[in-house]
């Protein structure tokens, strides 16, 4: 539900927020034993596919989905997909 108060002039206010955006690139379950196990160079398969779009969260909520970019010397993310509000509200 809308509030009829939201108006831009109103939401400005907000622009100045900072959040914190952060992009998964996959992850995995591993016992224990196993984690002790790793050194350097060991390899971990995570459960997304290669090539497969990386989730991005704002303050830990999903909002987008993306895939990694060089930008000169960094790497920067694309968004190639935002989130539906009904599936944001799903993940909180």
């Amino acid at each position: 539900m809308a509030d009829e108060n939201a108006t831009p002039e109103n939401l400005k206010i907000l622009e100045n927020i900072e959040v914190k955006l952060t992009v998964e690139v996959g992850g995995t379950k591993i016992s224990i034993r196993d984690l002790l196990k790793l050194n350097e160079g060991s390899v971990v398969e995570l459960e997304r596919l290669a090539g497969e779009h990386l989730d991005i969260f704002v303050n830990g909520t999903l909002l987008a989905k993306g895939e990694v970019v060089l930008v000169g010397e960094r790497l920067g993310i694309r968004f190639t997909e935002i989130v539906s509000a009904e599936q944001r509200l799903r993940s909180l």
